[in-house]
This record gives structure tokens, C-alpha cells and sequence, in this order.
């Protein structure tokens, strides 16, 4: 390992702790995003893993060979999360417009 991937990994190491640490906050000033998103999603887990694959960086088709969510269902899925805002960019190439943590669809029927 060199010494700017030794960097790089450290930035991320960093990057990683900040959010576990700004997630609090994060959740607080996103709710009502976070409330949409869960209720559009609904109990789904292939819409829960399509919605977490939503970096800006995979196509729809990407997102449904790897979750094998139905094309209609992904498709639905975009346009919902467009119309609600929670999406950026045009869809192709979907973007979560807000941050989410892994765990964000786990349990809730705890909190429900």
C-alpha cells in the first residue's frame, strides 16, 4: 500500500466516523423526507436495496439486475420518489437526494 492509498483510506475512515457522528442531525432535519421515503417504500426489501443502490452512478438497469426488483416496480419506485423529491437528476441514472443509513428500512416494525 502506498502512501496516498494509506491517505485515502484514512479519509474514509474519517469521512465514515463524521457521518456515524452527523447522522442525529441528519435525521432530524431530513424526517419528513425519511417518513416519505419509508412509506413509499413500504416493507419491500427489493425496493428497500434498490433505494440504498441509488447513487447517481448505476442505471435503473444496473439497480434491477442486481436487487431482480421487477422493471415496472423500479420504475414505479423512481416516479414516486421524483414526484416526492427525493430523488435528483432525471431518474435515469437515479440519485438519493438525502443521505440514509444502512439500517434505515431494519425494524420497523419496532417503531410503528
Amino acid at each position: 500500500m502506498n502512501d496516498s492509498d494509506e491517505l485515502l483510506a484514512a479519509v474514509q475512515e474519517i469521512r465514515d466516523l463524521v457521518r456515524l457522528m452527523a447522522e442525529p442531525a441528519i435525521a432530524e432535519r431530513d424526517q419528513k423526507l425519511r417518513t416519505e421515503l419509508k412509506k413509499i417504500v413500504g416493507k419491500s426489501s427489493a425496493k428497500s436495496k434498490s433505494v440504498h443502490l441509488m447513487d447517481g452512478t448505476r442505471s435503473q438497469a444496473d439497480i434491477r439486475r442486481t436487487t431482480s426488483i421487477n422493471q415496472g416496480h423500479l420504475s414505479t419506485l423512481v416516479k414516486k420518489l421524483g414526484a416526492s423529491s427525493l430523488l435528483d437528476g432525471d431518474g435515469k441514472k437515479p440519485k438519493l437526494a438525502i443521505s440514509i443509513p444502512a439500517n434505515f428500512f431494519e425494524g420497523e416494525d419496532k417503531n410503528e
